[in-house]
């Protein structure tokens, strides 16, 4: 006997609604990839200690040249509405109050993994290609590199980097801004 599943897709306005309705709550640690609605990883000492570590480096330098955004929603399209770890976007009066920032207002996507690598760089990665996100850093606490991704084609980058210890990184929309990958890493 074949069994038949039905699948919903939902898309970025139902989840909104689920959220208004409280079917979502705030303390849910989800987010809206393709249609379906991820249960996020638990965030560990060392992912939360890079995450501030990485907001503490990016804040001051950027200031007005920037906003510096800690998991919080980026809407990628009608399906799709990931909260990465940190993002760079380009200046709003409103910091984004009217609406979510979209792939054209994003400069910088910083992910940290530990145990969401496989997700991060099997998803989301090719998620924010798709979407034309123009940078994508992969912090990877376990292998203690970052990972750099630009130039977004189809479902890729075209240009992948790894970096690690001793090395530096630079947001390519701010070459100015030099970061030691020491500084990032735990």
């Amino acid at each position: 006997m074949v069994v038949s599943l039905l699948r919903r897709r939902f898309d970025v306005e139902d989840y909104h609604r689920m959220a208004e309705a409280g079917i979502l709550g705030e303390d849910d640690r989800v987010e809206l990839i393709e249609g379906e609605i991820i249960e996020m990883a638990a965030i560990g000492s060392r992912h939360a200690a890079c995450v501030d570590r990485l907001t503490r480096l990016l804040a001051c330098p950027v200031q007005e040249r920037a906003i510096v955004r800690v998991q919080n929603p980026i809407r990628l399209g009608e399906h799709s509405e990931p909260e990465p770890d940190v993002t760079l976007l380009r200046p709003q009066p409103d910091f984004y109050a009217s609406a979510h920032p979209t792939p054209p207002d994003v400069l910088l996507v910083v992910e940290v993994a530990d145990t969401s690598m496989e997700y991060d760089r099997e998803i989301k990665i090719p998620l924010y290609a798709r979407a034309s996100v123009p940078e994508v850093w992969l912090v990877d606490l376990t292998g203690n590199v970052v990972e750099l991704f630009s130039g977004p084609s189809g479902d890729a980058y075209r240009d992948v980097r790894r970096v690690a210890a001793g090395q530096t990184i630079s947001p390519a929309a701010l070459t100015d801004l030099t970061i030691p990958v020491d500084q990032v890493l735990p």
